[in-house]
């Protein structure tokens, strides 16, 4: 047996040490060893490899910076099913593989920024809730929606120098206080709901939830042939019906029959069972290893669960596919920032939901990792904490000249931790990872939906432990926390969620806090007559004194 290996490794460790390397990092303060941080940062990075996929999918669905001038026979209509054009679906996968390297470098920057100035063990990277908030909410689906790709990433431009700002002179704990608590507290689990709801779904995930007619969803899961799309029409007073001028198809959301039939669908589920159980074991890497599963069973062509259809944009992708490696340019999302919106108002009402979710949940996660790893002391500040927030909105700057939503830090960071992660030599190697994966850009193209929508249903569930801290036997904090959950995933709109929550939690307690108004005015009329009186009495005792 060789007994030299570890004597190098703990060579190695002790070099490292001893080196400005060590010293810079405080490996021996906080007492871990070089090939720890290596490990911790690893498992970090395989759990929090999905985002590469998933974040380039959802906001793919936006359709980015692609529009009707890219089809080749230019319509209101190009751009959804049930005829969409070619030239705007190989604009669309285009952007994909844009988003997936500018996801890449987003990642690395941010976590590079982490680990060198804060010295933190957290890897940072686009966060799940904001990407789908810009996809679908902002942008809207294939450009339905308020403001263009463009706009939207100068609203994260801008909402990040905002950041930026308030994270250089102190706010971000102070404004995160002001968000009432059940609001506070229920937000993430609202965005778990609506990330599982995504992941459901058919457009962007396992398909098992569709469209009815009668009840608004119902169960899928049916062959993408099987699919439809839904168009709006109208009834005239003579009862014909037809379509409403100038509207626009849906996705293939209507399931006709064949419900629960789905190859994909069912491949889906055993990727989510994989997930599960290498969770319940705790295996590192649990969700990446669900989505590697998935994927590589649908790249093989002439299946029924294949990625690459026999079809122009299939073998497009096949083609792209086969690179492997590429160092691939971004082109259509780098730099895409519009100012054309500047004077509207729902510009600024992004502008204010990304600002609101960045100061709760990015300054909420930094401060629980903190608080796992024990950085955290009695008066509530950790170590790095001024260059941590820094950190973060530095990259969210920084991923919108790229291309992409807001990054934040990962809750996923806690593997890291849990394996003994304890400085910026952690976050450093989740840097050097994304770094790599920018090369492999082909492959991670080729990740589809039904691939990355397990995860979206895992992370809905991590994000719903929030929910036991809402005091649900108090009407004043349950009925706002249960609005702010709810309307989320139902309205497909974060910022709904939390102005139902915030108006909710206004509405109820106004009344106590008038009364309360009330109280104090007449115990301060009450004091300020008991102080006069006292006043006279001393001036009397004074004259008699005197006399």
């Amino acid at each position: 047996m060789d007994y030299t290996h570890p004597g190098r490794i703990e060579r190695l460790n002790s070099a490292v040490e001893d080196s400005r390397l060590g010293k810079w990092f405080k490996i021996t303060e906080r007492r871990t060893t070089f090939t720890t941080e290596l490990r911790a940062g690893t498992a970090t990075f395989l759990t929090m490899a999905y985002i590469l996929a998933v974040n380039a999918s959802i906001l793919s669905d936006s359709g980015a910076t692609c529009t009707i001038s890219d089809c080749i026979n230019p319509s209101k209509t190009c751009k959804f099913p049930p005829n969409v054009d070619p030239g705007y679906a190989s604009c669309v996968s285009h952007a994909r593989r844009d988003l997936i390297a500018a996801t890449a470098i987003a990642s690395l920057v941010g976590s590079f920024i982490m680990g060198v100035f804060a010295n933190l063990p957290l890897g940072l990277a686009p966060g799940m809730g904001a990407n789908a908030y810009l996809a679908y909410s902002i942008v809207g689906f294939h450009g339905s929606g308020s403001l263009s790709y463009g706009d939207a990433l100068t609203v994260v431009f801008m909402e990040g120098l905002v950041f930026l700002l308030i994270s250089a002179v102190g706010l971000r704990a102070q404004l995160a206080k002001l968000v009432p608590r059940p609001v506070r507290v229920s937000a993430s689990a609202g965005i778990g709901l609506f990330l599982a709801f995504i992941g459901l779904q058919n457009n962007q995930g396992i398909g098992l939830v569709g469209y009815s007619p009668s009840t608004l969803l119902t169960l899928a899961a049916c062959p993408s042939s099987d699919m439809v799309s839904v168009a709006p029409v109208q009834t005239f007073s003579n009862g014909t019906i037809a379509l409403i001028p100038d509207a626009t198809a849906s996705g293939a959301i209507y399931c006709l029959h064949g419900h629960m039939q789905s190859p994909t669908f069912w491949l889906s589920v055993v990727g989510l069972l994989i997930i599960s159980y290498c969770l319940i074991y705790r295996v590192k890497g649990a969700i990446i290893y669900g989505i590697i599963f998935v994927t590589a069973i649908s790249w093989f062509r002439g299946t029924s669960v294949t990625i690459f259809p026999d079809t122009p944009a299939g073998n497009d992708s096949f083609s792209y596919f086969k690179n492997v490696v590429s160092v691939h340019r971004i082109k259509s999302t780098a730099f895409a920032l519009k100012f054309g919106s500047l004077g509207q108002g729902r510009f600024w009402l992004a502008f204010l939901t990304f600002l609101y979710v960045d100061v709760l949940d990015t300054t909420g996660t930094l401060y629980s990792m903190a608080r796992f790893a024990g950085f955290v002391d009695e008066k509530g500040d950790f170590e790095g904490q001024y260059f941590a927030f820094m950190s973060d909105a530095s990259a969210i700057v920084f991923g919108s000249l790229m291309g992409t939503s807001p990054v934040t830090a990962f809750i996923e960071s806690s593997t890291g931790i849990r394996e003994g992660g304890r400085t910026g030599l952690t976050a450093l190697t989740v840097s050097g990872w994304f770094f790599l994966s920018y090369f492999f850009t082909p492959l991670l193209a080729a990740i589809p939906g039904w691939a990355v929508g397990p995860p979206m249903i895992v992370v809905g569930v991590f994000m719903m432990r929030s929910v036991t801290e809402v005091r649900w036997d108090d009407m004043k904090e349950a009925l706002p926390a249960f609005l702010t959950l709810i309307l989320m995933p139902l309205t497909y709109s974060i910022a709904y969620g939390l102005i139902a929550g915030i108006g909710a939690f206004v509405a109820l307690n106004s009344l106590d806090w008038i009364l309360r108004g009330f109280k104090r005015i007449g115990a301060s009329r009450r004091c300020h007559e008991d102080t006069g009186d006292f006043a006279i009495g001393e001036r009397e005792n004074k004259q008699i004194e005197v006399v």
